[in-house]
């Protein structure tokens, strides 16, 4: 029997789609707004795709609904609309070295620095503070794109201050020109980032449409629930009491909730979660599984994409209370989101509402276990000392650890010239251990005031909007286990390898006391 296969072909003003690659009259499908107006009505196909196939060396990639055996790609040269793209957003950077640029001691390019546990980075971070704290570096390493379609060296920023001056002035420095550190191919950036990597007028106007739902007074709306879904959490761990910390606490809560706020059906969320994985974690050999990083990110985007498709055509028909319904609904400047831009939102929102409170959840039980002096302090009075914990803990974690903006105008930083086009990359970790902000940095401190750390952004229009969501969160899921399983310990972390997310993979966990009954609040 002649199985199904969608093909997809990139062309200059669309995205072609079609069930045989020999069909000429495949239907043109938008998944990425930013390269050609949306053009509505056009459905993805429901069965569930799966990454594979390879190209003819014309430029199409295909999807396969394969289940028995792996997949290989073997990925053709890009075709010309993504090298048109490529060409064009090359042309804003400095493919070469400033004259004047300060020679870097640490080489934050490389992914050799990023595969390093976060302590080792962090001795890496200080020597830049201290030396080179504008530095020059080279264009990082990308597993996803060639290095000849790159978009060249850039300025990485690695002071408190100086990364809060590049985030609160997007006159001078601009998200639209890209955010992402690593050089991405362009379709699948415009699948991913909504109005992450756009500008105002146009970012304000999107974030608009989410934003109430993640403001202090919505999310209160919902703490009850929070709180019965970690209640939930400590329960199901029942008198397992060992096995992995990540799998069965740390990601478990921030799906519950942003799948929830979203509407995501249960049974696509186990989908969606494997995508917003396989979305931060193309540079990590265990993910991978000799599988390559394109394959990976390519097959996590046609999973997302499909499934914010079918919800889409599923709230016009029947609207729901669930941000899905508020986009599909949405007025904007007269005229509807398309699916592929709602889509783009689910891709964006699922990601980012689960890495925060994911990996600071992770990252928080370790410093726990490593500072035992700290959890008794907090133990001592839970209640009145969490929300002052919780800040150390995103600050301790830095989830995020990089975004990076283009200058507008020839301008400096620090003292240093930045020319017109050049790349500014921010480095969230390192600013969180500054020196002159931040009295003993390298220390775990849960009563740390003030701490303002850059946890959640340096403030500015991309300031995260989730950030009460994640404090919420983090909240009840430690008030949770440090109630119930005072005695509950975690090992030595495997690390996520990656420049993006500050993430942990596995970390062992065990108990011997027991869980104490605590009603959720």
């Amino acid at each position: 029997m002649k199985r199904a296969q969608l093909v997809v072909v990139f062309t200059a003003r669309s995205v072609i789609v079609s069930r045989d690659a020999s069909s000429p009259s495949a239907r043109p499908l938008n998944l990425w707004p930013a390269l050609a107006p949306a053009e509505p009505g056009v459905p993805v196909p429901s069965w569930p795709p799966r990454w594979g196939g390879g190209s003819s060396g014309n430029g199409l990639w295909s999807w396969k609904n394969v289940s028995k055996q792996p997949l290989n790609v073997n990925v053709a040269a890009p075709n010309a609309a993504r090298s048109a793209s490529r060409r064009a957003f090359t042309a804003l950077s400095s493919p070469t070295v400033p004259g004047d640029a300060k020679s870097a001691p640490v080489d934050l390019s490389s992914m050799e620095f990023w595969a390093l546990p976060p302590a080792a980075r962090e001795e890496g971070f200080a020597e830049l503070r201290a030396m080179a704290p504008v530095s020059w570096h080279r264009q990082p390493e990308s597993q996803l794109l060639p290095e000849s379609e790159g978009t060249g060296g850039y300025w990485a920023v690695v002071r408190y201050e100086d990364v809060r001056e590049v985030s609160r002035d997007p006159e001078r420095f601009c998200s639209g020109r890209g955010v992402m550190f690593e050089d991405i191919p362009a379709e699948m950036l415009e699948a991913s980032q909504s109005f992450l990597a756009m500008d105002d007028p146009r970012h304000a106007t999107l974030r608009k449409l989410v934003a109430e739902a993640f403001k202090p007074r919505a999310v209160k709306r919902i703490e009850d629930g929070i709180r019965a879904d970690a209640h939930t959490i400590v329960d199901d761990l029942g008198e397992q009491l060992e096995g992995d910390f990540v799998e069965a606490v740390a990601k478990r809560l921030p799906m519950m909730t942003i799948m929830r706020l979203l509407g995501v059906p249960e049974e696509d969320q186990e989908a969606v979660l494997w995508g917003v994985d396989a979305a931060v974690s193309w540079n990590d050999p265990e993910f991978l599984a000799g599988r390559t990083p394109l394959e990976v990110v390519g097959e996590s985007m046609t999973i997302m994409t499909e499934i914010a498709y079918r919800l889409c055509a599923a709230r016009r028909e029947q609207p729901a209370d669930d941000l899905i319904t508020d986009l599909v609904q949405a007025d904007v400047d007269g005229e509807q989101l398309t699916d592929a831009e709602i889509s783009a939102f689910l891709v964006l929102l699922s990601v980012a509402g689960n890495d925060t409170t994911r990996h600071t959840t992770s990252h928080a039980m370790r410093a726990l276990c490593d500072f035992p002096d700290q959890r008794a302090l907090l133990l001592d009075d839970l209640e009145g000392r969490i929300e002052t914990a919780v800040e150390e803990f995103v600050r301790w974690a830095s989830p995020v650890m990089t975004f990076r903006r283009t200058a507008t105008q020839d301008t400096e930083i620090s003292g240093q010239p930045i020319a017109t086009g050049e790349k500014v990359v921010m480095f969230y970790p390192a600013a969180n251990r500054d020196e002159s902000v931040f009295e003993r940095p390298n220390e775990f401190d849960i009563a740390r005031s003030p701490n303002r750390h850059v946890g959640f952004g340096g403030g500015g229009p991309h300031f995260c909007m989730g950030a009460s969501l994640a404090r919420t969160q983090l909240a009840a899921i430690f008030t949770e286990l440090l109630g119930r399983l005072p005695e509950l310990e975690v090992g030595e972390p495997a690390y996520v390898v990656g420049n993006f997310v500050n993430g942990i993979a596995r970390m062992p966990f065990s108990g011997e006391g027991g869980i104490r009954t605590l009603e959720a609040g």
